[in-house]
């Protein structure tokens, strides 16, 4: 199998794209497919949400600042599931301006020491444009838009998915672009609107999968856990696992 690297990217805050990153990260790991779970936001969103607490943890900003081996700082999170931190340094990578293109591949060349060893690496990048995300964008094969099911998610939408495609130019290779619909309210004719929108503009794009609003996906990584693990048969638990099963076999929706 070869191994899959996934951005999940949208710089409009408030989507889901964290709780998408790590939820799908478990819900592929549980189904026995080895995943690497790269958290490149300064914030630690991620780590946090999987139950990694510790303040001054070195990860990936050591990686980026002084290359270091990425081998060094992956923790095994969960049965299939590594994390690599991001470091408590991460937030001086996004003050550093991108004078080469060197600086934009130094995570995409860190990772071939690890090449084969995952089936699937999912990195939770920043929402903010910068050094971060043309980084994991070089690293990447592919990139899941996390869209919230309300007008607002849209506004902006169309500008990054240009700016993906001029991206792709710019680093002279190809990438598969998802939109997974987040927040969807199955009796919200806004949500239903949202959806229909996004399916004429971007065909073949949208994940098979919404994401239901639901209690235990806002509440589980106050627990330091997934939404699988903190309530595995509420809607969030049944959605993200469908949704990892749209990624491992690029079901998109129909409409």
């Amino acid at each position: 199998m070869k191994q899959r690297v996934i951005a999940v990217l949208n710089q409009k805050g408030g989507v889901g794209k964290t709780t998408t990153a790590y939820n799908l990260a478990f819900a592929i790991a549980s189904m026995r497919k080895r995943v690497l779970a790269i958290d490149l936001d300064p914030q630690s969103h991620m780590a946090v949400s999987l139950g990694l607490m510790q303040n001054n943890l070195s990860g990936i900003d050591d990686v980026i600042l002084d290359g270091a081996e990425v081998t060094s700082y992956i923790i095994n999170q969960r049965e299939y599931l590594d994390l690599l931190p991001a470091g408590f340094r991460l937030s001086e990578v996004e003050k550093l301006s991108i004078k080469s293109r060197q600086q934009a591949i130094i995570i995409r060349d860190a990772l071939a020491a690890i090449k084969g060893r995952y089936d699937y690496i999912i990195l939770d990048c920043p929402p903010m444009s910068g050094l971060l995300n043309f980084n994991a964008l070089f690293a990447s094969d592919e990139v899941i838009v996390p869209v919230s099911s309300d007008y607002l998610a849209l506004h902006g939408l169309s500008q990054l998915m240009k700016t993906l495609k001029s991206t792709q130019r710019f680093m002279q290779k190809p990438m598969k672009t998802w939109i997974a619909l987040t927040r969807f309210g199955t009796r919200r004719r806004l949500s239903r609107e949202v959806l229909a929108r996004v399916m004429h503009y971007f065909p073949k794009q949208v994940l098979a999968t919404p994401i239901r609003e639901c209690a235990p996906v806002a509440e589980s990584p106050s627990f330091g856990l997934s939404v699988l693990e903190y309530d595995a048969q509420c809607n969030g638990a049944k959605d993200y696992r469908s949704l990892a099963d749209d990624i491992i076999n690029c079901r998109t929706f129909k409409a």
